[in-house]
């Protein structure tokens, strides 16, 4: 057995199998014991991890269950035979263990040797074992909280001190190349760590690259000044000053006797002026002001195909003419598109036939134009526009070498790593908003046509996702037909299955512009965009994309950040929503749902199948959480398979938040698995959304239910059939639907019975008790309780035994009968002391609270009625708080007994 805190915060067994840790706050806890092994950590310091703000009342029931749980999965996994327990020490917990079992042991243990050895060749190979165990940012995967942090950072620091003091290991052998490209990639991810900088400036001039080396201080001083405000430090200085002793800097050729002097020329390789362009004015000035730094400004607009970039940056360099005095160069580099990317060589061609050199004085050499280029440019007022780049390098080599010229990239890519290495300041592209839509439409087919159809030109922008392409598609189509209707092209463009296809005319369109996007992506992020194909909904997590493309959740979480970074999906989460519902949460806009669905049959067949079942385990999940105690409404499938990881929740409140965010998804999934022919599936979909539905019953359950129980009826699943009637009945009485509920509510209880489920049955009886006081017919009510109390405890359910003595307590109270009502009442609160069964225990004590009331035992009451509302206070019952005050306030005025 292995624990990991170097990355991912894991456990991998004996056979390399990842254990299924749950939450972060689960795996916030294991790092903590992890990182003081064999030491007793106290619960306030572990409660100080796992909440980030002001921990709740009950947080430490949630570290106690958190514990229960970890301690049982380590036990299930043989840990005892590892010497590892995790044991409570007063008010502490204590993990245990071989401390060479964690990888931050022995990677330190690894880092003190290498120290000590006076070979470097030793020291390398130590140095480079220890790094090998990192396998991404230290403990992520936990909970952002300051215990965390800082144990993180202080992980890193000792990996980057390991990372330094293996280029100095290198130096010494004199493999000053290997020396940089170790110290390249850190000084790429932490650019203002001047060491660091330092270093690779020292290895790169060593290894033969002064010019490299004197290029990397230049970056780093202009990335000092425009974050800090500060100038290099001793570090970088002096490596610079060592530099310039050693070597001298490239200078452009001087011209021989005959030649005359170069003359720098203006040009003008700007494209024409888009037509028709409108809007974006939030967008142009942020692109003004990140055009606006210092020391040779890089401005990086990037954003998704189609959706403007080119058109915005062309429009912005014939905007800001006067500012650029000495001209403006441009050039497609073909990143995405059907033509290969342009080549270094090829475009600083153009760029120094532009700025006037002769043919016969362009040097040969890449690194020879680079230079003369950066030497014309240096003291000039300039503009390069560089569209359409694949990837920082395919950019670094073009950008000009003057303080006073500006570049400005435009990227389907993020290009973080321009972002880290040269200072360029993101400009991100969404799509255009509606009144810019219509804007955009009206500027082709002119305002009289669209102010005509405002409602259609409205549900056009919002068919073509806000994407100025497909917007300029559509305004073609219509263009060449006026007989068209804005309202008839938008019906035709409803239609999912068509709806790529209008959005193409010619050579150009959004199909063809998202293929050009993906065929760019690795194959593991491609496999996970044609897996998405298959999704029921617009938003997934990284369990959801898991289960689509049968990998693990932390390999679908690194191809969603690359098709993310591609702007293929856009990351909503958590700061874009609850992150109780989503914690990692991923949307796709629907045209780019559309293309990925055209590209589904080539996907894993079985990804419908791994998707179904995966939402049947979560819900599972979800309704333990939401209704602790409660049994399962049923079992998988013959065949089902179990997910590789299945989220947890923290609580009630955040599983009911999860079927509420799913809720259309889910609603996908069905329809998913009935045209399928997958109705085992498609009837435990809907069932596993009994406690939203009876949360919220009244909003329009009734065609999924319907549904659920034909999917029943069809694979002959009695017990399915009876929960189902039950549950519709239950919902259609709320809709004042009442011949229709009592229908299927007078069905149910016999066909529980039929399929031998006594808890079934049970609830069945409830239910139909329920309907049945509405009718008046009150003594048969009373016997359908009575015997669903019997069959719950036949069961031995104790979560149905309290529903059933709630709802008697409820009926005694109604009928009177005080002494009755208060034993049903003790009763059922003597069956759940948990505090996980929070709702129904504060409904029982309100209902204690009446009958002693009704008793006369006034001040007891009050105690009860007080308690019940302060318990439901404490979890964020406001149904059961406001119940229970209500009767409060109609003991107002009474005597105590």
């Amino acid at each position: 057995m292995e624990f990991r805190v170097l990355g991912t915060v894991a456990v991998a067994s004996e056979d390399g199998a990842f254990l299924a840790l749950g939450p972060a706050k689960r795996r916030s806890l294991l790092a903590m014991l992890l990182l003081q092994p064999n030491i007793a950590v106290p619960v306030e310091r572990l409660t100080e991890a796992l909440w980030d703000e002001e921990p709740p009342l009950h947080s430490r029931t949630v570290l106690q269950g958190h514990v229960s749980r970890l301690r049982a999965l380590l036990a299930e996994h043989g840990a005892e035979a590892y010497g590892i327990e995790l044991a409570t020490q007063g008010p502490a917990y204590v993990l245990r263990l071989p401390e060479t079992l964690i990888d931050a042991h022995r990677f330190e243990e690894l880092v003190t040797l290498a120290r000590g050895q006076r070979r470097p060749g030793d020291a390398v190979l130590m140095l480079r074992e220890a790094l090998a165990l990192w396998q991404g940012p230290a403990l992520t995967g936990t909970v952002t909280s300051p215990p965390l942090q800082a144990a993180s950072h202080t992980l890193e620091e000792l990996r980057l001190a390991s990372v330094e003091a293996l280029a100095e290991a290198y130096g010494e052998l004199g493999e000053h190349g290997r020396a940089a490209a170790v110290l390249r990639t850190e000084a790429v991810a932490h650019p203002l760590r001047e060491p660091l900088s330092a270093a690779l400036m020292l290895a790169l001039s060593r290894s033969g690259r002064q010019s490299d080396a004197l290029e990397w201080f230049h970056r780093t001083r202009r990335l000092l000044a425009d974050e800090l405000g500060v100038d290099p430090g001793p570090a970088l200085c002096e490596a610079h000053a060592e530099i310039l002793r050693t070597s001298t800097p490239a200078t452009p050729p001087a011209p021989a006797a005959d030649e005359p002097e170069l003359t720098v020329a203006i040009p003008e390789l700007l494209p024409r002026r888009p037509r028709g362009f409108s809007g974006r004015q939030a967008e142009l000035t942020a692109l003004g002001l990140a055009a606006a730094g210092q020391y040779g400004a890089i401005a990086l607009v990037t954003g998704g195909a189609g959706v403007g970039k080119t058109a915005l940056a062309v429009h912005w360099a014939h905007e800001r003419q006067s500012d650029f005095p000495d001209g403006r160069l441009f050039a497609d580099l073909c990143g995405y598109s059907d033509t290969p990317a342009r080549q270094v060589t090829v475009v600083l061609r153009e760029f120094l036939l532009a700025l006037g050199v002769p043919v016969q004085r362009i040097p040969e050499t890449e690194a020879g134009m680079g230079a003369l280029y950066r030497s014309l440019t240096a003291d000039h007022r300039m503009l390069v526009v560089l569209d359409n780049a694949r990837d920082s390098e395919q950019v670094r080599p073009l950008l000009p070498g003057g303080d006073h010229c500006v570049t400005l990239v435009t990227s389907r890519d993020r290009l973080g790593g321009l972002v880290a290495s040269d200072a360029a300041r993101p400009v991100r592209l969404d799509e255009l908003p509606a009144a810019d839509c219509t804007a955009l439409l009206a500027a082709v087919l002119g305002e009289d046509r669209v102010a005509a159809e405002p409602e259609a030109a409205a549900h056009l922008a919002a068919l073509c996702d806000g994407l100025p392409l497909a917007l300029r598609v559509t305004a073609a189509r219509l263009a060449a037909r006026p007989q068209w209707t804005l309202g008839a092209l938008a019906s035709e463009l409803a239609d999912e299955q068509r709806r790529l296809g209008l959005l193409r005319v010619e050579d150009t369109g959004v199909a063809a512009a998202l293929r050009l996007t993906v065929q760019q992506l690795p194959e593991q992020a491609r496999r996970m965009f044609r897996a998405l194909g298959l999704h029921t909904g617009s938003e997934l997590d990284r369990y959801t994309a898991a289960a689509l493309a049968g990998c693990t959740p932390d390999q679908a979480a690194a191809a969603l950040d690359r098709l993310a970074a591609a702007h293929l999906v856009v990351e909503s989460g958590p700061h874009g929503c609850d992150p109780r519902t989503r914690p990692d949460s991923y949307t796709l806009h629907d045209l780019v749902r559309l293309y990925a669905r055209a590209l589904a049959p080539e996907a894993d067949p079985d990804g419908l199948a791994r998707l179904l079942d995966h939402y049947l385990h979560t819900g599972l999940v979800a309704t333990a959480t939401a209704e602790p105690g409660s049994q399962p409404c049923f079992t998988p499938p013959p065949g089902a398979r179990r997910p590789a990881a299945v989220r947890e929740f923290e609580d009630r409140q955040a599983a009911l938040a999860w079927y509420e965010a799913e809720r259309a998804t889910l609603r996908g999934a069905v329809a998913a698995a009935v045209a399928a022919g997958m109705h085992d599936r498609a009837w435990r979909l809907v069932l596993l959304q009994w406690p939203l539905i009876l949360w919220r019953v009244r909003d329009g359950w009734v065609p999924l239910l319907e549904q659920a129980l034909e999917s029943a009826e069809l694979e002959q699943e009695l017990d399915a059939q009876s929960r189902t009637r039950a549950l519709l009945g239950w919902v259609l009485h709320e809709e004042g639907r009442y011949d229709e509920a009592l229908a299927h509510l007078e069905k149910a209880p016999d066909l529980a019975r039929q399929a031998g489920d006594v808890t079934s049955e049970a609830i069945a009886r409830i239910n139909l008790a329920l309907i049945l006081v509405k009718y008046g017919e009150v003594d048969r009510a009373g016997d359908l309780l009575g015997h669903a109390l019997t069959l719950a405890g036949r069961a031995r359910d104790r979560s149905t035994e309290m529903l059933a003595h709630q709802h008697l307590a409820r009926h005694f109270l109604t009928a009177g009968a005080y002494d009755l009502a208060r034993e049903h009442s003790l009763r059922g609160l003597e069956l759940g002391p948990s505090p996980e069964a929070i709702p129904r225990r504060v409904l029982l004590r309100t209902s204690y609270g009446e009958a002693l009331a009704g008793l006369g035992r006034t001040e007891e009451a009050r105690r009860q009625l007080t308690d019940a509302a302060r318990e439901a206070d404490d979890h964020g019952y406001e149904e059961g708080a406001a119940a229970a005050r209500a009767n409060l306030a109609n003991l107002e005025g009474l005597p105590p007994a």
